[in-house]
């Protein structure tokens, strides 16, 4: 995170496993966070899912099923 960046500025993306129909698109934007399961063709999020708000936005729109969304990410 850089120091401009605050974590008002970081959400966490989530998959609708319900009505993904495994694209890709998401997994081909951001490799390091989403990877589309081979045997259930359902994409799936890695790790936390935690993206800066206007990369996370760029995943929301490019879904054609949209399945994804996002949510605030809160401090700890």
């Amino acid at each position: 995170m850089s120091d401009s960046q605050t974590n008002d500025d970081l959400v966490s993306l989530v998959v609708d496993d319900t009505v993904c129909i495994g694209s890709g698109q998401c997994e081909m934007l951001e490799e390091a966070t989403f990877v589309v399961d081979d045997e259930t063709v359902i994409a799936k999020v890695l790790g936390t899912g935690t993206l800066p708000r206007d990369r996370a936005q760029r995943i929301v729109d490019a879904c054609p099923s949209q399945a994804i969304s996002q949510t605030p990410k809160f401090a700890r």
